[in-house]
């Protein structure tokens, strides 16, 4: 049984802060996740993504953000439990929380904060009949390094911002040896000077763009060797490639979370936004895990969240104590 002041259900930025804030409180904080790694969507999806919109940083790799907040969690000692996604929650007649994970490990803490980001991720895979034989075989969901895609010849398939970033991305940087664009529509749903910047290189040959069609099949045998592409013109013709990256979004689930008597709305968890709790005393919600009048999924609106959910906590794991705030600029971490 591993006991702890906060479990935290979430390793993503938002839990990682949190446990900064905890620990400027002397409370221990303890994490779980069902990735094997510390930093959620931001490690595990798009550690090479910019991020343009935490406060002091213009710009910030995703994987760089976690670094550093694993940096400033690192005095407070936290917890993980990696790699073991969180099953089930009971309540003790103490008031304390026992979570279970899936491979049996179980925490003991009055408190939980909820930080699942947007819950268990899974792709939109495109509906061809032999595409699961060819994952991690040349066909990826997700680009998590770009130099993987180093030489190599990309179909990229797809839409919206996320198909057209990496297009761009992968052909201005000169990193693919070509990039080819599939996308059913001769319109896109990505920001208006992304589609732009798609056609101007489409015209400078520096990405081949096919519109008005989808990818129907996959050749090869063990490894991916081609497509083929239905135009809804010219009709189906195969296309060579070294990777298909069909980028058609993920489809987020709350997974067992939802079953925990938690009050959902479209599938997020509703809160007080006076500290962030559930409709379960001790139970706190916070990031793009939760729902609320105005809520903005931003990760700096999670941060805020984090915050006032560990000042509530305090007050619940010590009653007793009065909890005066104190600042770093003042005292530093250590003299806390």
């Amino acid at each position: 049984m591993i006991k702890t002041d906060i479990l935290i259900i979430g390793a993503g930025p938002v839990g990682l802060f949190t446990v900064f804030e905890a620990g400027l409180l002397k409370l221990k904080c303890h994490l779980i996740d069902s990735l094997p790694i510390p930093g959620g969507q931001c490690a595990e999806i798009y550690p090479k993504k910019p991020i343009y919109d935490i406060p002091g940083f213009p710009s910030v790799l995703a994987g760089d953000l976690i670094d550093n907040l694993m940096l400033q969690a690192e005095p407070f000692k936290p917890g993980f439990t990696l790699g073991e996604a969180a099953m089930s929650i009971d309540k003790q007649e103490n008031g304390d929380f026992i979570v279970t994970t899936i491979k049996g490990t179980k925490h003991v803490a009055p408190v939980v904060i909820i930080a699942g980001g947007l819950g268990v991720f899974q792709p939109r895979k495109p509906p061809i009949t032999n595409i699961a034989e060819f994952e991690d075989k040349g066909v990826e969901y997700i680009i998590k390094d770009p130099e993987f895609y180093r030489g190599k010849k990309c179909v990229i398939a797809g839409g919206g911002d996320s198909a057209l970033d990496w297009s761009i991305f992968l052909a201005e940087k000169k990193i693919a040896k070509e990039v080819v664009l599939v996308h059913r529509s001769s319109s896109f749903r990505g920001h208006l000077d992304s589609v732009q910047r798609v056609i101007d290189l489409a015209e400078q040959n520096k990405i081949k763009l096919i519109t008005e069609a989808e990818v129907v099949g996959i050749l090869g045998d063990s490894k991916l060797k081609g497509l083929s592409i239905k135009h809804q013109k010219e009709g189906v013709f195969n296309e060579p490639t070294d990777h298909f990256i069909p980028l058609f979004g993920l489809k987020p689930s709350l997974g067992p979370i939802a079953e925990w008597g938690l009050e959902i709305e479209k599938n997020a968890i509703k809160v007080d936004t006076t500290d962030y709790t559930t409709n379960i005393p001790g139970i706190y919600a916070i990031g793009d895990v939760n729902t609320y009048t105005n809520k903005l999924k931003l990760i700096l609106c999670g941060f805020h969240e984090g915050t006032l959910a560990v000042q509530s906590a305090f007050a619940r794991i010590h009653p007793e104590k009065k909890n005066i705030l104190k600042y770093t600029t003042v005292n530093g971490v250590q003299g806390f």
